[in-house]
């Protein structure tokens, strides 16, 4: 259980990133208040998740998720550029999180 409610909290990551970004330095309500109820959520569940999962992997396997899923809805939504070795270096990340899954 602590393994879903970690990926849950990375997936979490990602979209309280997101919002901050699109909140324009916490200026705009709507982006503020999704930046500001799924930070509070994914950093529950990272401590729900830390009390069963080593902290260096947890932290780990968070940070992962959240900056992969960050950095493809950049790529998506056109406000970072893809090339090749972007994409090779984001899968490069999502390797090592399946591998930290795996070693535990």
């Amino acid at each position: 259980m602590s393994w879903i409610v970690l990926v849950l909290s990375g997936v979490l990551e990602s979209v309280w990133a997101t919002a901050l970004g699109r909140s324009e330095g916490l200026s705009r309500p709507g982006p503020t208040v999704v930046f500001l109820l799924a930070l509070v959520a994914s950093m529950g569940g990272l401590g729900w998740a830390m009390r069963e999962l080593p902290v260096g992997t947890a932290y780990a396997v968070w940070v992962g998720i959240g900056a992969v899923l960050t950095v493809g809805i950049a790529m998506a939504t056109g406000e970072e550029p893809v090339s090749l070795l972007r994409v090779s270096l984001v899968l490069g990340i999502v390797g090592c999180v399946i591998g930290l899954k795996l070693a535990s």
